[in-house]
């Protein structure tokens, strides 16, 4: 299969990755309940790290499809970058060919019930990585490396709770008024499309889904310019120019 056919068929092999997001999820709540540490409550689909297997598989199928040896595609293992900030960043998914890096990408997700802070965590983890990458590239940190892809994935469950308007404190100054009302949905779609507005990262892509349909495969696109589709194209196009 080339990457035009699995481009032609990308809903397909984004429902397989949302199915297995939300079965890998609940087999690991159901095992942690089974040893008797449900007193980590839901930490054990957040510390698992296999949920996000299926859309780190789809990428990689699409890197490799481009044309790129599978050899040079690392997850979970080698998958560490030097930072400016700090010593060492681990990736998702890293693409390095000939100590040229190609492509670096962050495949995320966030659940209910607690979506104030984790709101907060992910946005601080997703800007300081991408300051720490583009400052350690500046300072020479990857060699001859030509500008790599840098990609932003991330799913949020579809509920009630991310769907509510949420409140915002001004004691001070007032917000940008996108954000005044804006559910923790909106709040997400905002922040991937800033994130490449300011050119923090190639690409970004941001998809729902809830936890009763997932398990079959469903999921929503909040915002066509932050489809799966046209980050998947991004990413192609600039491994083919590469290759």
């Amino acid at each position: 299969m080339d990457h035009s056919e699995i481009l032609e068929n990308l809903d397909h092999w984004t429902a397989k990755a949302v199915a297995h997001y939300w079965r890998t999820r609940t087999a690991q709540q159901q095992k942690q309940e089974q040893t008797g540490k449900a007193d980590q409550g839901l930490r054990s689909a957040v510390t698992g790290g296999a949920q996000m297997d299926g859309f780190i598989d789809l990428f990689t199928a699409l890197v490799t499809q481009a044309g790129m040896p599978e050899k040079c595609i690392f997850r979970r293992k080698a998958v560490e970058l030097p930072g400016f900030f700090r010593p060492t960043k681990e990736w998702d998914i890293l693409v390095v060919r000939d100590q040229i890096l190609i492509a670096a990408i962050e495949a995320k997700s966030q659940v209910g019930p607690s979506f104030g802070n984790n709101f907060n965590n992910r946005t601080e983890e997703a800007m300081g990585s991408a300051l720490d990458l583009w400052t350690a590239y500046r300072q020479g940190a990857y060699l001859g490396s030509p500008q790599p892809f840098l990609g932003y994935f991330f799913m949020l469950e579809d509920c009630d709770a991310s769907n509510r308007p949420v409140s915002v404190q001004e004691p001070h100054f007032r917000v940008f008024p996108e954000f005044v009302g804006a559910s923790y949905m909106r709040r997400y779609e905002l922040f991937c499309r800033k994130l490449v507005l300011e050119r923090h990262y190639t690409a970004s892509a941001f998809i729902s889904s809830s936890q009763h349909d997932g398990i079959s495969g469903v999921f929503s696109i909040p915002a066509d310019d932050l489809s799966l589709r046209r980050f998947a194209k991004a990413l192609v196009a600039h491994v083919v120019s590469l290759v």
